[in-house]
């Protein structure tokens, strides 16, 4: 069930409904100019980590992932995620989960504190609870990735489950740039 927020309500979509409109909802390959990156600022808390900046991150990709312990769809999307961050940390991937609460309860200091420890993410985790990243950065769904360039440019953005191997295509992509020098401003 892919989770939209809008502002007067929840819209849900089975699993039927995301098949047929899937490819338009899901992945959207973003030209280098059309967005810069919203700050991380806002965060409630950070967890694994002290707080993050973009101005901070400039050099290196990163990936800002969007999720809520309490979402299915996002508990799906986690091994991926911690995949990437893996794979690709000693390469200059930077992983931010953006923990933005869909219940109250999701909101509790300790609660996501403990779901992080059991989930075992060690990737920084910013607690976004009053949505100032998530109104930053416009976004709607759970989950739902960001890809950022070394330049600060959001390259490539996905909604929902699944496009696990375009998403690693990117990251090898946009890596490749930023270790090359070829980025966003240099197009």
């Amino acid at each position: 069930m892919l989770h939209i927020k809008r502002n007067l309500g929840y819209l849900f979509f089975n699993s039927m409904s995301v098949l047929l409109i899937g490819a338009a909802l899901t992945t959207t390959p973003v030209q280098a100019s059309d967005r810069i990156a919203a700050p991380l600022s806002g965060a409630t808390q950070w967890l694994n980590s002290p707080p993050l900046s973009m101005e901070g991150l400039r050099g290196k990709v990163v990936l800002v992932d969007f999720w809520t312990y309490g979402c299915f769809n996002c508990m799906n999307a986690l091994p991926h995620v911690k995949d990437l961050a893996a794979k690709y940390r000693d390469q200059g991937l930077v992983v931010i989960g953006v923990h933005t609460p869909e219940f109250a309860y999701e909101k509790v200091s300790s609660n996501v504190e403990g779901a992080v420890r059991k989930l075992e993410i060690t990737y920084p985790v910013a607690m976004d609870n009053d949505y100032e990243i998530w109104n930053a950065y416009r976004n709607q769904y759970w989950p739902a990735q960001y890809l950022v360039d070394a330049q600060g440019q959001i390259r490539y953005q996905h909604f929902g489950e699944g496009a696990y191997q375009e998403t690693d295509l990117m990251v090898q992509n946009l890596l490749s740039e930023a270790k090359s020098g070829v980025g966003a401003s240099k197009r």
